[in-house]
């Protein structure tokens, strides 16, 4: 299938909504669940846990874990949702984004969106402060990056923009190992390296997959500025250097074999569809590169897991 290829017309109009009152438990935790972006959260916080078992080099305590898992997951959620709402007329020029719960009406009083949002940012961040201040910081830092330099800043302006937006998450890794008391630990630094360096990749995948999409909505993403050659060309070197970064982790001394291995061949996996990509540019071979870059990153996040136990 072609790059160049229209998306579904049927996509042009959101849904109709069934009345406030017909609407269900399970569609409103549905519509939350979209509104905070919380499989976004979910990847996040495992990332944050990576970093926090790397600062300890193994188990870092289920007291600190349920701290960082409960003030992470509320700043990342705030931060998701204050992106949505900061984005609602680009959402609604775009077909996969256009079904969003603020643009398609599913919330019925939006208004207390930002307020809530922002209380999920800064009411753990003042909570920490006075006894965990690092951690406190790259939460703050998280939040600032996505929703101040990529939401209003970069996302508008460059082509570049998801390339500096991935730094927040490296500050979800450096938060975990800022929960034990080392957010300088090496390790945690080449993991939130690696995030910087997996986030083009993730990201462009996507966007190559949509790259009319984003024409469309009037975002400078650098799939929908350039030729998909060009695009795939800055993926692969994307994927590169995540590779370097992810095989270099296997040398930190909480790790060993047990991570080394089934990392070294999802790499290899990883590598062969970017090559597979460079040669057929089109939208199949683009998005099976997204959904394992997906799988990769947990992969190599749930090795470390075991590997620093065990």
């Amino acid at each position: 299938m072609s790059l160049s290829r229209p998306l579904d017309q049927q996509a042009l109009s959101p849904p109709a909504l069934a009345p406030e009152a017909r609407v269900s438990w399970r569609e409103r935790l549905r519509t939350l669940s979209v509104l905070f972006k919380l499989r976004i959260v979910a990847l996040l916080l495992l990332t944050a846990v990576g970093g926090a078992f790397l600062g300890a080099q193994g188990w870092p305590g289920l007291g600190t874990l349920t701290l960082l898992l409960i003030t992470g997951g509320l700043a990342a959620a705030g931060s998701s949702a204050t992106n949505q709402y900061l984005e609602q007329e680009t959402d609604q020029r775009m077909l996969r984004t256009r079904h969003r719960p603020l643009v398609a009406g599913a919330i019925a009083h939006p208004e207390w969106v930002p307020y809530v949002a922002a209380a999920m940012v800064f009411l753990p961040v003042v909570v920490v402060t006075p006894w965990k201040p690092a951690l406190a910081f790259f939460l703050l830092l998280g939040a600032f990056i996505y929703v101040v330099i990529y939401t209003l800043w970069l996302k508008p302006r460059t082509l570049w923009n998801i390339v500096i937006g991935g730094a927040a998450g490296s500050a979800a890794v450096l938060s975990g190992s800022a929960a034990v008391g080392r957010w300088d630990e090496p390790g945690a630094l080449l993991l939130a390296l690696l995030i910087f360096l997996w986030t083009p990749t993730h990201f462009w995948s996507l966007a190559l997959v949509y790259k009319d999409d984003y024409a469309r909505g009037g975002v400078p993403m650098l799939p929908a500025r350039t030729t998909p050659r060009v695009a795939t060309a800055w993926i692969a070197v994307h994927t590169l250097a995540t590779a370097a970064a992810a095989l270099a982790l296997a040398a930190h001394p909480a790790l060993g074999w047990l991570y080394a291995v089934p990392v070294a061949l999802a790499t290899l996996d990883l590598v062969a569809r970017n090559v597979r990509l460079l040669r057929r540019p089109e939208r199949k071979e683009a998005f099976d590169l997204f959904k394992a870059s997906n799988v990769y990153l947990a992969l190599v996040i749930f090795m470390i897991l075991l590997d620093t136990l065990f």
